[in-house]
């Protein structure tokens, strides 16, 4: 699959970038789930969860904007496949722990590339738009954590993170 022995498959062996051919591998399930918070003051998830905010639903505009994202991934990351089909839910919740709000996104698509790039790309416009949402209100809102928790299917199988 790569040209390479450092498992870089971006990279043919000049170093140049490349796009991984894909068409000899299995089309199977695959899902992928990511995650990620934005830290804010108590008082700015407050009016978040309250509706006070000028730009109208904080949270539920963002699960819109994250699944429109993962849906363009493609057109975002280049040498990302376009994965028509692909299926990307969204979901942000409140946490006064953080203060702030967690974000997750689950990727579902059968095909013959994983869509974990489609997951993370969810979560992470999910979250600026929170910010962008509320920074009139609290413009020291802090992105973390974005992560990959797990992803199913394709040769190599499954992964949870530790």
């Amino acid at each position: 699959m790569s040209d390479r022995d450092d498992g870089l498959t971006h990279l043919d062996a000049e170093g140049r970038a490349r796009m991984v051919d894909v068409s000899a591998k299995d089309v199977t399930q695959r899902r992928a789930v990511a995650e990620g918070h934005i830290v804010m003051a108590a008082e700015t998830l407050r009016r978040i969860v309250a509706g006070d905010t000028a730009k109208g639903d904080v949270m539920r505009v963002a699960e819109l904007a994250g699944v429109m994202a993962g849906k363009k991934t493609a057109d975002l990351i280049p040498l990302c496949h376009a994965l028509p089909g692909a299926s990307v839910r969204v979901t942000l919740e409140p946490d006064a722990a953080l203060p702030g709000i967690r974000a997750s996104a689950e990727a579902l698509v059968t095909d013959r590339t994983g869509v974990e790039m489609e997951a993370l790309t969810a979560v992470s416009i999910a979250l600026l738009t929170v910010y962008d949402m509320a920074k009139a209100v609290d413009r020291g809102m802090r992105i973390e954590a974005v992560r990959l928790v797990a992803k199913e299917g394709g040769r190599s199988g499954s992964w949870t993170a530790p």
